[in-house]
């Protein structure tokens, strides 16, 4: 067996990490055998009984001086008073003084009674507990008005060197923290120990396993006191052999491939956790669902300063998904729909990521305060010699009903505000009724939907409603009762989907007061409208409200027929395209382009509400709201047939607030091909303050090269980007 000089790293280095500071790896030390304290039997005695007995005081043996004596050996000793006072016979008074040359000895007859010492009274008394003794503290007297004075003390940190320790040691350090002020002296040597115990820790952690510290204090002239803290960091050890204690996995390798440890790395705490909780997280999505990881042991050979590495891993059984179970007092739906959300079948090799992603739908669903998914053990065979592993879902459902409210303003617009009231399970599972009323400047409204959320199929939502609204606006009044029916998949806040859908079928009845022609000539019309819409989206921005990188691409094709005298077929299409891209961790550029048609009609067969408008603050700002395009003699506008927008965004941010500066630009035609041309623009700054469920928006904006009758400015509020 190689002879070497090693200690041992043991456990779980979550166990004594330091505050504010890497873990450090702590190191035992390994002795060498001692040697015996017994001396062989046959070694011959340093000094003989006979000798060791001659050099006693008067020499000869006990018997001998016994015998001399006149005395029996056998008899009892004296007392130890006797033996005193026959060794050290008094010498002069009892007050002390030492006898004349001469004078014999005075024997203990002719000595003075003896008498007890006083008694101490406070000797006497018991001692204080450890705890109750308390060091004297510079402080003035109760009675004084006087303030005791402030240690000031400065910090110097030596050796710290090219290690890159110094800024993670000053950013935890109790003597920089106390910024050069204590109470007490003491109070700063108790900064300096425990700065000490820091830095070891701290070299510890990044692999300085023979790092030492020392603290100490230096009174200076100016009557301050300096903290010096000089620290050797020793060598640095490096990872020596990795070995790993496993049966074997499917795939072979798994553990060694998860584990990111190289031979000849340096041994960093933060390093070696890491890498054990990729196995940890590696094989429960490769079927093993029970995975344990046990204590490392890392062996330090201060000869080579590497450190073999020794982790043991009992994977436990390789498993597959069977049933779903439930339980809870009060339980928003059963295992039965938990399973059509599931994206994982019976048989299907065990995987924590879909796991996690049935976690993650079940809290989308907004019907739980309390939802947990944990695997179970059952010990019954499955295929290709797995193991079942069943889900238990522990659920506590929550308020079923929401209210909730949504206020805006835009020039030309008005004010606009909505409320709802939504009961979100009242026909389970997940079967919710809402009911939303609109009450704006220009636009009031009622309505109820039915919503039936994962309906059949995981993301698939099937929605029908009816609805009661009155729009009056520049371009046209209109009162229209509507019945709608539509299936979807759509994002949510904590599901952002790649590619969302909606696909359905609308009836509106429209009775509008309309402006014929340019002419200025209004009349009243019923319309009798059928449309069956289709939406499709794709997604590749970071996030739905606050979007700061990537794009975003959106294809609405709308076939409808319009009913007034004659049948009128026609095709309502459009197309939006928006992109951004961070220039910096504050700035972000965004821009966004719109082409829209309709195609098979001529305008004025077209109701005014199904025809195209631009301007306002979700189209071309700086504009009143569908000030934009084509005008009939009282310079209202009256709609047209194709558009084309375009905005570039720089937003700044800056904390929870920020600034955005836009350029805007846009035109509606009555023919129904964008012609892109006579396009109008719009500048305007806005602030921003962003808050957990989005950025609330407040824009203000001019027109570029203003027409008559249209706003000097535009305002507008409301939550999330413009676009």
């Amino acid at each position: 067996m190689k002879k070497r000089q090693a200690r041992y790293v043991r456990h779980a280095l979550g166990m004594i990490m330091a505050a504010a500071s890497p873990l450090p790896l702590m190191a035992q030390t390994v002795p060498a055998s001692a040697p015996s304290s017994t001396a062989p039997a046959d070694e011959e005695p340093i000094l003989p009984d006979d000798e060791f007995n001659a050099r006693l005081p008067g020499a000869g043996s006990v018997d001998d001086k016994a015998s001399n004596s006149g005395t029996d050996s056998k008899a009892p000793l004296p007392s130890i008073d006797d033996w005193l006072d026959q060794q050290m016979p008094a010498q002069g008074s009892v007050q002390g003084s030492a006898p004349t040359s001469g004078t014999a000895p005075a024997t203990s007859a002719e000595l003075p009674p003896a008498t007890e010492p006083p008694v101490e009274t406070e000797l006497a008394q018991p001692l204080p507990a450890l705890d109750s003794v308390t060091v004297p503290e510079n402080v003035a007297d109760d009675d004084s008005d006087e303030k005791t004075p402030e240690v000031r003390y400065a910090t110097q940190l030596d050796g710290f060197g090219k290690t890159g320790l110094e800024d993670e040691f000053r950013a935890a350090s109790a003597l920089i923290d106390g910024k050069g002020k204590a109470e007490t002296a003491s109070m700063v040597q108790q900064r300096a120990q425990a700065d000490e115990q820091l830095a070891v820790r701290l070299f510890h952690s990044e692999g300085y396993y023979d790092a030492t510290a020392l603290a100490s204090l230096d009174q200076q002239q100016d009557g301050t006191l300096k903290a010096i803290l000089s620290v050797t960091p020793g060598k640095r050890y490096k990872m020596g052999e990795i070995v790993i204690h496993a049966p074997e996995t499917i795939p072979p390798g798994l553990i060694r491939d998860s584990l990111t440890l190289k031979t000849g790395d340096y041994i960093v705490a933060t390093a070696v956790e890491a890498a054990e909780a990729n196995v940890a997280l590696k094989l429960p999505e490769h079927g093993y669902a029970f995975a344990r990881i046990g204590d490392r042991d890392i062996l330090l050979d201060p000869a080579t300063v590497t450190g073999d590495y020794t982790l043991p891993v009992e994977p436990g059984p390789r498993g597959t998904f069977r049933t779903i179970t439930t339980s809870g007092e009060k339980q928003a739906f059963g295992a039965d729909h938990m399973a059509v959300i599931a994206r994982f079948d019976k048989g299907d090799l065990y995987d924590s990521r879909k796991v996690d992603d049935l976690r993650k739908a079940l809290v989308a669903t907004g019907l739980f305060a309390s939802v947990a998914v944990d695997p179970v053990q059952t010990g019954e065979p499955g295929p290709d010699g797995t193991e079942y592993v069943d889900l238990h879902v522990d659920q506590e459902a929550g308020p079923a009903r929401r209210l909730a409210g949504e206020l805006g303003y835009g020039t030309g617009q008005g004010f606009r505000a909505e409320g709802s009231w939504t009961h979100r399970n009242l026909f389970p599972p997940e079967g919710a009724l809402i009911a939303s009323v609109i009450a704006g400047t220009q636009e009031q409204g009622v309505s109820g939907t039915f919503r039936r959320s994962n309906a059949g199929k995981r993301d698939k939502t099937f929605q029908a409603g009816a609805g009661v609204n009155h729009q009056k606006y520049d371009a046209y009044e209109a009162f229209t009762l509507g019945l709608n029916a539509s299936w979807s998949r759509q994002s949510t806040p904590i599901f952002q989907k790649r590619w969302t859908y909606t696909y359905g079928g609308e009836i509106l009845l429209s009775n509008e007061n309309t402006t014929i022609d340019e002419s200025g000539e209004n009349k009243r019309l019923t319309y009798f409208i059928g449309a069956l819409p289709v939406q499709v989206g794709y997604d590749r921005s970071n996030d739905l409200l606050n979007p700061t990188s990537g794009f975003r691409a959106n294809l609405r094709v709308s076939p409808e027929a319009s009913l007034q005298g004659n049948v009128s077929p026609y095709v309502r299409a459009s197309f939006d395209l928006a992109g951004y891209y961070p220039i910096s961790d504050s700035f972000v550029l965004a821009a966004r382009t719109k082409i829209g048609t309709i195609n098979g009609v001529a305008r004025d067969d077209v109701a005014p509400s199904r025809r195209i408008y631009a301007g306002g603050g979700g189209s071309v700002r700086g504009y009143g709201y569908q000030e934009l395009g084509p005008k009939d003699a009282n310079n209202d506008p009256i709609g047209g047939r194709s558009v084309n927008e375009f905005a570039v965004e720089g937003r700044y941010r800056f904390g929870n607030y920020g600034v955005v500066a836009f350029v805007d630009a846009g035109q509606v035609y009555e023919s129904q091909i964008p012609q892109f041309s006579d396009i109008r623009y719009g500048v305007g700054l806005g602030g921003r303050f962003y808050t957990n469920f989005g950025p609330f928006r407040a824009d203000i904006a001019m027109p570029i090269n203003r027409q008559p009758g249209e706003s000097k400015f535009a305002l507008y509020i409301g939550i999330g980007q413009a676009f």
